[in-house]
């Protein structure tokens, strides 16, 4: 799934377009976790979004329950 893919599925399922690669990067992590697209897709996406900017959001980061090394 490319890009393209993306932000047409979730214009289907949202009802509008969007052009932030943070709102489709946490589309593709939705769309992974429900089994909607596999780990291939997934880890293809995040790494075309991050290219364009797409980040993870630092609150999110400092309230993980996953321990920092």
């Amino acid at each position: 799934m490319v890009i393209r893919s993306l932000k047409s599925k979730f214009n289907q399922s949202r009802e509008y377009n969007t052009d932030d690669v943070n709102t489709l990067l946490d589309f593709a992590k939705k769309a992974y976790i429900h089994n909607e697209i596999d780990i291939k897709e997934y880890r293809l996406l995040v790494r075309e979004l991050e290219a364009q900017g797409a980040m993870i959001p630092d609150d999110f980061i400092e309230d993980s329950l996953i321990e920092n090394a």
